[in-house]
């Protein structure tokens, strides 16, 4: 994963279709720089500026992959990514994309994780900020409680997404995540 685009002012669009709705790819050309579901609450606008282009392999590869997670025959996405954030976010996103597929952890262990157990607030809010849904796979991150917490796409997805990996968040006797299969 990359630390933001190599050529920042330079957007290249397109529509990804998914089972959840239409999602908006973004790319500075080599990697994949945003994957916003139509809806959700931080999609960005697409400026005027920037370049719609449906045949740019990447996008290609993209829904590609994206198809294949939602069939089911996809644990892992093997694009180039190049998420734009801040040194934080971009430590909570390197987090989130080693939660193997049909996992789940809590904010509070990313917090653990990143070497400040009070942090788990802010791994919230960076998870939130996320700006390639699915591929790098917040939906993964729950509440220490084994609720749904917060998701930029609306938590009907989140519930959706985490079903698709046949999990189903709960409680163990000791107050630590168990996962379970629906």
């Amino acid at each position: 994963m990359r630390h933001g685009a190599q050529n920042p002012g330079a957007v290249i669009w397109t529509w990804i279709e998914s089972p959840l709705g239409p999602m908006l790819a973004m790319s500075d050309g080599d990697a994949l720089s945003g994957l916003h579901f139509h809806d959700d609450k931080y999609v960005p606008h697409i400026a005027s500026e920037w370049q719609r282009d449906d045949r740019l392999p990447l996008f290609r590869q993209t829904g590609i992959e994206v198809a294949e997670y939602f069939a089911g025959q996809r644990r892992r996405f093997d694009l180039p990514l190049a998420p734009e954030g801040t040194d934080w976010q971009q430590r909570v996103w390197q987090v989130l994309v080693t939660i193997p597929f049909g996992e789940t952890t809590t904010y509070g262990a990313m917090a653990a994780t990143l070497g400040n157990r009070n942090a788990s607030r802010a791994v919230g809010a960076a998870n939130g900020r996320n700006p390639i849904a699915v591929v790098i796979p917040c939906h993964r991150a729950i509440g220490a409680d084994g609720s749904l917490t917060g998701y930029a796409g609306g938590l009907g997805r989140k519930q959706a997404l985490l079903e698709l990996e046949g999990v189903v968040p709960g409680e163990d006797s000791q107050g630590s995540l168990a996962l379970s299969a629906p």
